[in-house]
């Protein structure tokens, strides 16, 4: 698939300067991958298109070179300088002003929108699949942004950073709403080639590769791709001066005009998001003080004896929800200066064909360090609900959710301000087997822990309540029939029924 599929009516890139090879480890690596990527280049016959894939793999090697500097010096993180934040770098959600706010016409709304979900076993963009009423994440983060720019008589721009796998998809669900009172606009991320894990240099032959060569390197490439493609620039010149950024796959992450003035107030010029951990979130990034510096610390990157205590809620009580807020005018500052060193996440993986690769990632989060004023907003769980598995989409397709202008809002009904403890086992990891299983989402509107294993099948009209527990052993299948109503109930062998 070549890499500039759209390149006339998409945002061009900047051309940099011809790659220069440094070598900071005294080896040959840096001067092969450099090799690599020359000979890449060299496969695309397009000038216009050869100078833009230049550009990106200038990047990509400053990068590389970064991570072989770091890891011939050995550079690791010192435990002893993690600190929690203070209490005035986290803001509790309620001590936000309750005014309203006059910025919200210099807004606009970023969604990182470049994932698979390859863990659903989905081939396309996540952000197709659908949710609820036969509307997919897409569909429902444009009636959002829609119904803001109607209410608050405003005209907040939504932008979709896409990668090299998810652009088709999104181009054909956005087309509908073309003639709607939003205005979209569609950019992509880099992307790189990954890495043979013995060696660090790619296994591509060409640009015309298939994907398995490539990969997309994370959200912390968003502030490369809004300057290189010009989209900040344009932002810049129609006024704009805040951005909202979030993942597609979190419908709890709407616009909310508390967070902008505070910003507005305070005069920061990056807010992260953080919400209380709870158990199923020990492992996510969380924001410390590290020898003054506000910076966010992920779990790849703790060594590997204190990451027991990183887990731990007593000590590190929050974690990032990857909503972030940006002053454009900071950004683009820092960008111009030569842009971001953001931590590098080396990420291995293990092809199909036995292949063991690296990418090299970075997180949006990371990027807190470079900007003034910034701090963390404590919000309510609410605004974080992600979908990373199908236990996660089982949640937000129930009657626990209902749609009110492509909002998930919480049903009255629900009596507990908590979410339902949801854990689906390994026949229902994949969407195909989740959609087949379920012949219609059972209510769970007074559900507070399910967990199904084995191979399991659901009718219609099954209503679960308390603690449900359904165990089928190897070799057994469970159908739970039409209208069964379970409650309290463990569910084994051949419908053996136990109250709990």
């Amino acid at each position: 698939m070549p890499l500039f599929k759209h390149p006339m009516r998409r945002f061009r890139r900047r051309v940099a300067k011809p790659m220069t090879t440094i070598d900071p480890t005294g080896g040959p690596t840096s001067k092969a991958l450099s090799n690599e990527l020359d000979r890449l280049v060299r496969t695309i016959p397009d000038p216009h298109s050869k100078k833009l894939f230049h550009a990106e793999m200038q990047t990509f090697l400053d990068l590389h070179t970064r991570y072989l500097l770091e890891k011939a010096k050995g550079e690791v993180l010192d435990w002893q300088k993690v600190c929690a934040p203070a209490a005035e770098q986290i803001i509790p959600y309620e001590h936000l002003p309750n005014t309203g706010t006059l910025a919200m016409k210099k807004l606009a709304v970023l969604k990182v929108n470049g994932g698979l979900g390859s863990t659903m076993g989905l081939a396309g963009a996540k952000s197709a699949l659908e949710v609820q009423n036969d509307l997919t994440f897409l569909d429902l983060i444009v009636q959002q942004v829609e119904h803001l720019n109607t209410s608050e008589r405003v005209e907040v721009p939504l932008l979709l950073m896409t990668s090299f796998n998810t652009e088709e998809d999104t181009l054909r669900i956005v087309k509908k709403y073309a003639n709607r009172n939003v205005k979209i606009t569609t950019f992509n991320q880099s992307r790189y080639p990954r890495l043979l894990k013995d060696s660090l240099v790619p296994f591509a032959r060409s640009v015309q590769d298939g994907k398995a060569a490539w990969y997309p390197p994370g959200h912390g490439d968003v502030y490369n791709a809004l300057h290189r493609s010009g989209v900040l620039k344009r932002l810049l010149s129609e006024g704009k001066e805040y951005l909202f950024i979030s993942n597609s796959d979190n419908l709890g992450a709407v616009v909310d005009p508390r967070i902008l003035e505070h910003m507005v107030e305070t005069q920061s010029e990056f807010l992260m998001e953080v919400t209380n951990k709870t158990k199923v979130d020990i492992k996510g990034g969380t924001l410390i003080d590290y020898d003054g510096t506000m910076r966010l610390l992920e779990l790849a990157q703790v060594p590997e004896e204190n990451s027991e205590e990183f887990n731990s809620v007593r000590r590190f009580k929050i974690f990032n929800t990857n909503n972030l807020w940006i002053n454009l005018i900071a950004l683009n500052r820092v960008m111009e200066k030569g842009g971001m060193e953001l931590e590098i996440i080396s990420n291995s993986k293990t092809l199909d064909d036995g292949r063991s690769i690296v990418q090299l990632e970075t997180a949006a989060g990371s990027a807190i360090k470079h900007f003034v004023n910034a701090h963390g907003i404590n919000v309510p769980r609410a605004r974080f609900l992600p979908v990373k598995n199908c236990s996660d989409l089982l949640l937000v397709k129930s009657d626990i959710f209902i749609l009110d202008r492509g909002r998930l809002v919480i049903n009255e009904s629900r009596m507990f301000g908590t979410m339902p403890v949801i854990k689906l086992g390994g026949h229902f990891k994949n969407i195909q087997q989740f959609q087949k299983r379920f012949k219609q989402i059972p209510r769970i509107l007074e559900l507070d822990h399910l967990t199904v294993t084995g191979d399991v099948y659901f009718g219609r009209n099954v209503t679960l309540r308390g603690t449900v527990i359904i165990v089928a052993n190897e070799g057994q299948r469970i159908d739970i029939p039409d209208g069964c109503i379970l409650e309290n109930r463990l569910v084994s062998g051949n419908l053996n029924m136990i109250e709990l």
